[in-house]
């Protein structure tokens, strides 16, 4: 999954949930950006990369998610 498609679906789990959600992309060094998620926030790499399934895992766990929850 590309770190764009991650938060697409992280915001339409947002909206499902009415949750706040954020990509500030101006809050972040070089290409990365903060994604905020309710009182949570993650930082994502180039939305344009594919995101490695560690790196994937770690950000839902930072916004106390699941997978399934974005599938």
């Amino acid at each position: 999954m590309k770190a764009g498609e991650f938060v697409r679906r992280v915001k339409t789990l947002a909206r499902r949930r009415n949750t706040w959600c954020q990509f500030v992309a101006a809050h972040g060094k070089g290409s990365h950006g903060t994604l905020y998620y309710g009182d949570r926030l993650t930082t994502v790499q180039d939305l344009r990369r594919e995101l490695p399934k560690g790196t994937l895992h770690a950000m839902l766990s930072q916004l106390g998610l699941r997978l399934t929850d974005i599938q």
